[in-house]
């Protein structure tokens, strides 16, 4: 059954599919299935949390010892033969050989990037769905709405409920792409790829100082419209954006070069990774004039919210495993409304509880190696969930 309006340019319907509802058995075939899933995200959480603690340490012995052998150069326009192979922190303008181009639209600029971003006006699909049972069948309505949007992929309007009137080119006429400079130089030393890559705080190129590059290319604020009306555009018209980072030459509109902070090791002129004995690489660079201190400090911030994210991510992947595993006891009653009810909170609560403990003493069992008192007490910790969960259970009468 299908409901059709058209408000605008926003355009939606509806669509009510029924089904019978699932009986006994093929609720507890589904359950089976998701057993089967939760243990393998159980497991999962097991190797993550485990071998993120022994990254997290890993890289924390890394950066201390950096810490205590990295060398300041005096200056970055010589190189001195006797830091050959050794850690070296220097600060400085970014260069570059050659300015970049973008001759489509007859733009260039000193930078060590240059991103052309183009996107596309086009039909995009979206979708609201409720369950709810009537008349002992399961009924779905799904509400379908369609509005034009500038997207910089291709939506592809074959998997539209309804493609008619909704359609979308297969391809866009002009491809984004991102130019990286082939040569990075801070004073005299050339960069690594790898640092290369870390360049990335890409800000928009104001193109108010260019001229339109084709009769059929309109320029409108900072973008190139590829369209007969910018304001009014048309499915399948094309706008065209641009970005740089790290400017790399004085620019009379953009302002000086960018200054950026590198720790790497120094191998002739060239600045390449540094391997530590705790088996971690150093190839760092920060944007600004940063001190020694200053530089690690950042490192050791940014290996604490990862490690953290981490943890995260490993304690909610147990405690979603746990969650399908335990999800049959729920599927035996789940015909008993206030069963049912009480039965799903003690099964959260469970999960909760199980999942906190086995992360911790996961944690703990990581840490083993390397401080075993930290390892002890994160071990005792784990245990407080199932006291605090054991001591709420009331006690049994005594006869």
């Amino acid at each position: 059954f299908q409901q059709f309006s058209d408000s605008g340019s926003r355009k939606e319907h509806v669509k009510i599919t029924s089904e019978s509802k699932p009986g006994f058995l093929e609720r507890l075939s589904e359950t089976s299935g998701g057993m089967l899933m939760g243990l393998v995200t159980f497991l999962l959480a097991f190797y993550l949390l485990f071998t993120n603690e022994g990254r997290a340490l890993r890289t924390a012995k890394s950066l201390d010892e950096g810490l205590s052998l990295v060398v300041p150069l005096d200056s970055i326009h010589s190189i001195s033969q006797q830091n050959e192979g050794r850690l070296v922190h220097l600060s400085g303008a970014l260069s570059t050989s050659k300015p970049l181009f973008d001759p489509s639209y007859g733009l260039s600029i000193q930078a060590v990037k240059l991103k052309r971003n183009v996107e596309m006006y086009q039909w995009v699909e979206y979708e609201d769905s409720k369950e709810y049972e009537e008349n002992g069948e399961i009924k779905k309505e799904t509400k379908y709405s369609y509005n034009t949007e500038w997207k910089s992929e291709v939506v592809n309007s074959r998997n539209f409920d309804r493609e008619i009137g909704h359609k979308n080119p297969s391809a866009m006429a002009v491809e984004s792409f991102t130019a990286v400079s082939p040569n990075v130089q801070v004073g005299s030393f050339v960069l690594s790829k790898g640092l290369v890559d870390k360049i990335d705080d890409f800000k928009r190129l104001s193109l108010a100082n260019l001229e339109d590059p084709h009769a059929d290319v309109t320029r409108g604020g900072d973008y190139f419209y590829h369209s007969e009306n910018p304001r009014r555009p048309e499915v399948g018209d094309l706008r065209v954006s641009f970005f740089y980072a790290g400017l790399s030459g004085d620019d009379p509109h953009l302002g000086a070069a960018d200054k950026v902070t590198v720790i790497a090791r120094q191998r002739g002129d060239q600045l390449v990774p540094y391997h530590t004995k705790s088996g971690d690489v150093l190839e760092i660079l920060h944007p600004g004039d940063l001190s020694v201190e200053e530089v690690f400090q950042k490192e050791h911030q940014s290996n604490t919210m990862k490690t953290w994210a981490l943890r995260g991510a490993g304690w909610l992947s147990m405690f979603v495993g746990i969650s399908l595993m335990t999800r049959i006891f729920y599927t035996l009653v789940d015909w008993f409304p206030v069963v049912r009810d009480l039965v799903n909170i003690g099964l959260k609560a469970f999960a909760f509880c199980v999942a906190t403990s086995l992360s911790l003493l996961t944690i703990s069992v990581g840490w083993l190696f390397y401080r075993p008192l930290w390892a002890l007490l994160i071990g005792l910790l784990s245990m407080v969930p199932i006291v605090v969960a054991k001591s709420r259970v009331p006690p049994k009468k005594q006869q």
